[in-house]
């Protein structure tokens, strides 16, 4: 379908149909919605453990693998068994209401408690007891509770943005539309961060650490119930049309009475198809790569920034010029996949992530080097120059994110069965996420305990990102191959993608119909 009636300027911002804006607009709003809630909990849970009493960034590491993957894989078993007793409406609420109830109890219960709940006398025996590797497991178990914060702000990404809303727009969008509404979601992602990051430094200023937390904890809880109203409104208001009695017929509850899904059957059911192998690659690429980046770009920045509401507030600002570069980004989206292609859009993520890496990196290991003539020139230290580097890589990082990596990733789904939807982005957004974070981890523990310290094992960390950069890449390219063969010459020419050979669609199409003899180990009789 040619888009040229939208004109060139209406084609970049707002390339949508009258008869569309039922439909999309109460979708941008649950969207800014949990994105704002997420990028508030992202800010404040890394200042609250990074810069919490004998911690620093080598405690992000202990807590993804040994606290954070067993949650996420406990979060994706509750969340199957829901899904299988309740409706797709119920289960958002019950998923939201239960986020909204810990973060109260941790606002005015537990951080409150703090000095009274954490076992710093115990923590500190352990500490002349351990090597200095295990510096950071000790400060997992001294500050628990705000492990436990950390860990179910990192959940509500996945389980609230990733599993529950993602999987509620690929239910209810096509793939004629998914290019249009995609990249109009994803500058309602990015605009979201912009007005987060004021947001939270204008809500906050001249305040306590205690005080600026509570309040930027009660704004996420009104937040999180505002996006339960409108999701109820788009249930009653919208869904009862003719044309989505289709969606309300084929309710998980409905699908699969009698026998729910497990963890281990749900990684068969992907194991079973190269297309969801494809895009779980690609998910846990993503995710390694910026929590491996990560951990040493917040290393710098706590040694710049060691108070904790100096912390929040640069991330409050990095946060706001991460959502500047990403909704310009996110504004041509239709555009660039509509020229380049499904593939070649895909790819822009990698590709960026490569370029800042390197000079992030290159900058850093030889960060004596170029101090003088920097210092001489800017006027600045040489741990600031590095800071600044690494923002701008993260920066980058995040708003390919948000813009380009999110909407190929979840057009992908868009051509699947409502099963293979449902059964596939469960397993790869609830464990395949976590397992490339954690995966980051375990490397950053390894090197952690041979090395001492995050800086001394960067030109390792370095050569390990060349090597998730080649997999990204080539898992990119066979996912574009068989996407392009399961959308059909219509859903290519939307897209831009090229021909596909016959052949390659019908193995293909064998290769994804093959999940289906899984069926029998899901639903019984």
């Amino acid at each position: 379908m040619s888009h040229s009636e939208f004109g060139r300027i209406r084609s970049c911002f707002w390339p949508v149909y009258r008869h569309e804006l039922r439909k999309l607009l109460p979708m941008m709003l649950i969207m800014f919605l949990i994105c704002f809630n997420y990028t508030i909990l992202r800010n404040i849970k890394d200042a609250v453990v990074v810069t919490a009493k004998s911690s620093g960034a080598e405690v992000i590491p202990f807590i993804k693998v040994w606290v954070l993957l067993p949650m996420a894989v406990l979060a994706t078993l509750i969340f199957t068994k829901i899904s299988s007793r309740f409706s797709q409406e119920k289960v958002f609420y019950i998923t939201i209401t239960s986020f909204l109830v810990f973060f109260t109890l941790f606002t005015f219960v537990l951080f409150p408690l703090q000095n009274v709940l954490h076992p710093h006398q115990t923590a500190d025996y352990l500490e002349s007891l351990l090597p200095p590797g295990c510096k950071g497991l000790i400060a997992m178990f001294r500050n628990w509770t705000f492990t436990l914060f950390y860990v179910f702000c990192e959940l509500w990404s996945t389980m609230v943005l990733s599993v529950l809303f993602w999987g509620f727009a690929n239910e209810v969008t096509k793939i004629t539309e998914a290019r249009r509404f995609y990249s109009m979601l994803g500058v309602i992602a990015s605009f979201s961060g912009i007005v987060a990051g004021v947001a939270a430094n204008l809500l906050t200023n001249n305040q306590s650490w205690d005080k600026t937390l509570e309040i930027l904890m009660i704004t996420v809880i009104i937040f999180g119930c505002l996006t339960m109203v409108a999701f109820r409104w788009m249930n009653k208001n919208v869904l009862n049309a003719p044309e989505f009695n289709e969606l309300h017929q084929t309710r998980s509850n409905q699908l699969l009475p009698k026998k729910r899904l497990s963890i281990r059957e749900s990684l068969d059911y992907l194991l079973n198809s190269k297309y969801l192998i494809c895009i779980a690659l690609i998910v846990i690429c993503y995710n390694l790569f910026i929590n491996v980046v990560e951990i040493v770009w917040k290393d710098q920045l706590r040694q710049l920034y060691p108070e904790t509401v100096n912390y929040s507030r640069y991330m409050n600002y990095m946060t706001s010029a991460v959502g500047i570069i990403a909704t310009i980004t996110s504004l041509f989206m239709a555009q660039l996949i509509a020229r380049f292609g499904w593939t070649r859009t895909a790819l822009i993520t990698p590709v960026i992530m490569l370029l800042t890496s390197i000079g992030f990196f290159s900058f850093m290991l030889f960060r004596d080097d170029l101090a003088g003539p920097v210092n001489y020139f800017i006027g600045t230290t040489p741990l600031a120059i590095a800071v600044f580097f690494g923002a701008a890589q993260v920066c980058m990082s995040k708003a390919c994110k948000y813009s380009v990596f999110d909407s190929t990733k979840e057009m992908a789904f868009i051509p699947l069965s409502h099963e293979s939807k449902l059964r596939g982005k469960a397993a790869i957004d609830g464990v395949g996420s976590r397992i490339g974070k954690s995966g980051g981890s375990i490397i950053h523990q390894g090197l952690l305990m041979l090395f001492g310290t995050v800086a001394a094992s960067a030109p390792y960390v370095a050569a390990i990102l060349l090597l998730v950069i080649f997999c990204w890449g080539y898992a990119v390219r066979s996912l574009g191959k068989q996407f392009a063969s399961m959308i059909g010459d219509r859903g290519r020419e939307e897209i831009g993608e090229g021909n596909v050979e016959p052949a390659d669609a019908h193995q293909l199409s064998k290769d994804v119909e093959g999940t289906s003899n899984l069926k029998p180990t899901f639903i019984t009789s």
